[in-house]
């Protein structure tokens, strides 16, 4: 019986269609241009791969007059959504180097991201420090030998997230108090 089932048809793709898959995706993240437009360009490309005689490129240009309009509504705004993240990631620990790469890879002017995070005052060594003691690692391990057995563990993950390695040395160095 459910080998006989046909699959279901996507809803035709129309200007006030992608409008309001854009709406309902900006009520609930905020975002930038570019991963709005991403986002509007899949679900074009996956309508169009079942069907054949859609005229992608016209949709495409609905894009751009979508997040034209979006823009001057102020709906959508790469500064605002960079700002967010910047103090996010910030809280997390993350260091400058993730964070520009992040926001690059959403469409991110590089000078909105630094200038957001010179504004921030961002310290290498406290992110660290901060990234350190969420993760349990170097100075925020429970005991002495956890340390030392782990040091090239701690380093490899201090400096995957971007820290430098005189910071890095620092941090695993320090012996803080809680």
């Amino acid at each position: 019986m459910d080998s006989d089932k046909k699959p279901k048809m996507p809803k035709k793709i129309t200007k006030v269609r992608l409008k309001n898959i854009a709406l309902y995706y900006l009520e609930r993240f905020e975002t930038s241009v570019q991963n709005l437009k991403d986002v509007l360009r899949r679900r074009i490309d996956k309508y169009a791969f079942q069907v054949p005689e859609f005229d992608k490129n016209q949709a495409y240009f609905w894009i751009d007059e979508i997040i034209e309009e979006f823009e001057a509504l102020n709906y959508v705004s790469d500064e605002r959504y960079a700002a967010l993240k910047v103090k996010d990631y910030l809280n997390a620990g993350k260091s400058a180097r993730y964070i520009k790469m992040k926001l690059k890879s959403k469409g991110v002017n590089e000078n909105t991201t630094d200038a957001l995070i010179e504004g921030e005052d961002y310290d290498a060594s406290q992110s660290a420090r901060r990234l350190a003691q969420k993760k349990h690692i170097g100075p925020y391990r429970l005991n002495d030998e956890d340390r030392k057995e782990n040091l090239k563990k701690d380093m490899g993950t201090l400096l995957r997230a971007g820290f430098d390695y005189d910071t890095v040395c620092d941090i695993l160095k320090a012996n803080f108090e809680e």
